[in-house]
């Protein structure tokens, strides 16, 4: 999976239609569309394992594959309606199928460090915001 393969702005649209769907904006809180999604993706990307990023995608796959289980609809995620997805996004992160919710856990898992880590979503905490990455952890 080198550079310059012409995959990753689909895959990277794909997963961030899977975040948006798992962390929507709400009249209290911003949602992780209103954070530097497509930023974060590709230091994700350029900083997690192979591992980590397989996972990644897996976990998007079976979001988007899955509308047949949660609305009995056979369509792709992207498909449904704004209500539909919210519904789908509800009740696949509560399936009986323990594989299939640990795979949007995974997700779950990658937006949060994305959402969590937004100053605007830290200041609705009442937290202060992270100081600025200083970029040394692979040297460390």
């Amino acid at each position: 999976m080198s550079p310059g393969l012409g995959y990753e702005a689909p895959v990277n649209s794909f997963i961030e239609h899977a975040m948006t769907a798992l962390y929507p904006r709400t009249a209290e809180l911003p949602g992780i569309e209103d954070t530097d999604l497509s930023g974060f993706l590709e230091k994700y990307r350029s900083e997690s394992t192979f591992m980590m990023w397989l996972g990644l995608m897996a976990g998007t796959f079976v979001f988007i594959a899955t509308p047949i289980l949660t609305v009995y609809l056979p369509l792709p995620s992207f498909l449904l309606s704004a209500r539909l997805l919210d519904k789908h996004a509800n009740r696949i992160t509560s399936t009986r199928f323990y594989l299939v919710r640990q795979a949007i856990f995974l997700i779950k898992l990658a937006a949060g460090l994305c959402w969590g880590s937004h100053p605007d979503v830290r200041r609705a905490f009442a937290m202060d915001p992270y100081p600025p990455d200083p970029g040394t952890w692979k040297t460390s």
